[in-house]
């Protein structure tokens, strides 16, 4: 009976461990959408500005695009911004960018919500904290490097990017909102980040990367 016994646990063993594998699996799917293999390790993800529809009169109407790169699992999120239409008389004039809780646009860029907070930290320690950005005639063309992910749980697809009517104080103005949201001011636009392919951002990039310096 003994064998007989042996054999038994091993099956039930090998039961476990196969059990177990699709739990792996379905665990690194959740991680890794299928995109990451398709386009060699890498996920993209793009995101269409459009002026709030709840924009208050008189305020400048933006367009553009945010877009995303990050390498699987722990690459660094790039991210790229062209944004235009904000005023060119004055000169250029520094704005917030952020991203907000939900990908959710029916009452225009109001209904996003707060600052995307997972962690619960004080602004300017969100991971969506994108910062200030110069506004040359007219434009932001900007890269940079985000503590915010693609991947997992705390992934920011289907959430969504605010351009701000202000400048972020960075959490320096020593009011409870500046622990918030920087005191960045009204919401001039904003979209709702998606898995993308490659071709916008290498568009894009190109773009970026053959665009006039400044001296």
């Amino acid at each position: 009976m003994r064998p007989h016994r042996s054999v038994s646990m091993l099956g039930a063993l090998l039961v476990l461990l196969a059990a177990c594998q699709q739990c792996v699996s379905a665990h690194s799917d959740t991680l890794a959408p299928p995109e990451v293999s398709q386009y060699n390790g890498t996920l993209y993800a793009a995101c269409k500005v459009r002026p709030s529809s709840s924009l208050a009169q008189g305020l400048p109407k933006v367009y553009g695009q945010v877009l995303f790169k990050q390498d699987y699992p722990q690459g660094k999120l790039q991210v790229l911004l062209r944004v235009s239409g904000f005023p060119v008389a004055g000169g250029p004039v520094l704005r917030a960018v952020h991203i907000h809780q939900f990908g959710d646009l029916s009452t225009g860029c109001d209904s996003t919500g707060g600052h995307y907070n997972p962690h619960n930290e004080n602004h300017p320690n969100h991971p969506g904290d994108f910062g200030n950005f110069d506004t040359q005639q007219g434009k932001i063309n900007a890269m940079i490097e985000s503590e915010a992910t693609l991947f997992g749980a705390v992934s920011a697809i289907g959430r969504a990017v605010v351009v701000h009517e202000k400048m972020d104080d960075l959490g320096l103005g020593g009011d409870p909102a500046s622990l918030l949201n920087g005191n960045a001011g009204g919401r001039l636009g904003c979209c709702i980040i998606g898995i993308s392919s490659p071709d916008l951002w290498n568009t894009q990039y190109k773009q970026y990367t053959r665009r006039p310096r400044r001296s």
